[in-house]
């Protein structure tokens, strides 16, 4: 098991290589398309690992100079241009900006050799520089193919307060591998979007790893007459796409992802993220500031049976955030999931879950990745209650049971 890999499915090995790619935007025809210049390059390096060269930049606030506006292609153009100044005090080139942020995180990413990053840092606009890491998942067994022709209620969906119909206006932004856009069961969103990758097989929204079209079937999928049903049946799931077909990306990438719903999610929408890595202070404010909007971040505790404070984003607390360890179907606390009270706010279902696969399929794993998304369903229906106490929790506060 990979010690600072925090939400991995599935059997608790190690990850392979992974490509690192840039950053683009789906559904968006004017939206600028930062490049990080990591794309067709294959990074071995595991989960949580640095980056060499590669960093996220944070800005002082009072530092940047342009005119705020609600329009995130406008902050976008305005953050990129405040970067490639910075850059050009030191002629560092423009091609070395990344990905920028401006709506949740004032900062970019950014390829910068030792002599650039000692520039930078101590310039009197910048906050601080932390170096750029590796977010992974681990591969689950391929699903099973094809549909099902007799829906079933998984027993996850049972503990925590069973299924409703859902008829609100709030989305689930599913912040993952991409969601299976044409999978029957579910109620894919794309006109909001987002994916990470500008080339290759990932510069869509689809899902190929089937990660994220199960996270998305544990929230929302349909009540109909074929395989399973979430827990807040037929509600619209939007892909955000920052991890690749292998489960793999970076800090900076999630950021990215992070960023987009900031400034597309609404008050009341959940948004779920079952992944995370090393300890990464740009991605606990981005998702600190995206959740002081009113979007509420439900987060994956972990999978290395350690103290989730250790790991990001699963350590960020807040009033629109929770974090979610996982229990098996007679209340156990599982095996694999990190504690510790706080960060963790409750605790759902992670063992053996039913859901959603890629190809129209499903398949049943475990992970805290895949206890999170059945908190967030209870979260999108309204305020969440408890029914019990996890039993045997690793630390001295057993985790309440989330339930609607």
């Amino acid at each position: 098991m990979l010690k600072r890999f925090t939400h991995f499915i599935g059997s608790r090995t190690g990850m392979a290589a992974l490509a690192l790619v840039a950053f683009t935007f789906s559904c968006q025809e004017n939206a600028e398309t930062p490049q990080l210049g990591l794309e067709d390059q294959v990074l071995k390096y595991q989960n949580g690992d640095i980056i060499p060269g590669k960093f996220i930049v944070v800005m002082k606030p009072e530092g940047l100079n342009f005119r705020r506006t609600d329009k995130y292609e406008d902050v976008q153009a305005n953050m990129r241009m405040a970067a490639t100044n910075l850059f050009a005090k030191y002629r560092i080139s423009e091609q070395n900006v990344g990905a920028v942020y401006g709506t949740v995180l004032d900062g970019f990413a950014a390829s910068l050799n030792a002599d650039q990053y000692e520039l930078v840092k101590n310039d009197p606009a910048v906050l601080y520089i932390e170096p750029d890491r590796v977010v992974s998942i681990a591969q689950g067994k391929p699903g099973g193919g094809g549909g099902s022709t007799v829906q079933e209620t998984p027993w996850g969906i049972t503990r925590v307060g069973g299924s409703v119909n859902y008829t609100g206006t709030n989305v689930a932004w599913v912040i993952d591998t991409g969601i299976d856009l044409t999978h029957p069961d579910l109620n894919v969103s794309t006109a909001n979007g987002f994916t990470a990758f500008t080339s290759g097989k990932d510069a869509n929204l689809n899902d190929g790893n089937g990660h994220g079209s199960h996270v998305a079937g544990t929230i929302a999928a349909r009540n109909n007459t074929i395989g399973v049903i979430g827990v807040a049946a037929n509600a619209p799931v939007v892909p955000i796409k920052v991890l690749d077909s292998r489960g793999s990306g970076s800090n900076s990438g999630v950021i990215a992802g992070v960023d987009w719903v900031g400034s597309k999610g609404k008050t009341g929408d959940v948004a779920n993220m079952s992944l995370g890595g090393g300890v990464s202070s740009a991605l606990d404010a981005a998702v600190l500031n995206a959740s002081n909007k009113g979007i509420k971040f439900v987060i994956a505790a972990g999978n290395s049976a350690a103290n989730a404070n250790n790991y990001s984003p699963a350590r960020v607390n807040g009033a629109n955030i929770w974090t979610i360890s996982a229990s098996d179907i007679n209340d156990n606390f599982a095996s694999f999931s990190n504690f510790g009270n706080p960060p963790i706010d409750y605790c759902a279902p992670g063992v053996s879950i039913k859901s959603t696969w890629k190809g129209g399929a499903y398949n049943t794993i475990s992970g805290t990745s895949m206890a999170a998304p059945h908190a967030a369903g209870v979260l999108l229906l309204g305020a969440a209650r408890t029914n019990g106490f996890v039993k045997n929790d690793k630390d001295s506060s057993p985790d309440p049971i989330i339930s609607r």
